[in-house]
């Protein structure tokens, strides 16, 4: 069981949605079905969805198996709070110019989040 993973899980599947449905609206709103027909604002909505796709997963998985391997439950939480948060930090500041303070900051805890979890999920290996 992973209790703690599956809360996680969960406010990011919400996110995921959200994220989807933000691109899916506004390819409604524009008429554009494939691609971003050359607006901004569509590129920036398949990159917040499409950069969500990319980097949350395997975060998961890491902080997933670390629970399974038996980390405790606070180190399980501060790491799945830490990468919810940046990924809606990540997506309020991935905008139209693609420059933004909160999108860089998303990028640099979700890193940070995979790479304290990847390490530890291979000192767990040797114990």
């Amino acid at each position: 069981m992973l209790p703690t993973t599956a809360l996680y899980a969960g406010l990011l599947g919400l996110l995921a949605i959200v994220l989807g449905a933000g691109s899916g609206l506004l390819r409604m709103k524009t008429g554009v079905s494939m691609g971003d027909g050359g607006d901004p604002r569509q590129l920036a909505a398949m990159r917040r969805h499409g950069n969500f796709t990319e980097w949350a997963p395997i975060a998961l998985v890491l902080i997933a198996i670390l629970e399974l391997n038996g980390v405790g439950n606070t180190a399980v939480h501060v790491l799945g709070a830490t990468l919810v948060l940046a990924r809606v930090a990540h997506a309020m500041g991935l905008s139209a110019n693609m420059r933004s303070a909160l999108r860089g900051l998303g990028a640099s805890l979700t890193t940070l989040v995979i790479l304290v979890a990847a390490v530890w999920c291979i000192v767990t290996s040797f114990a």
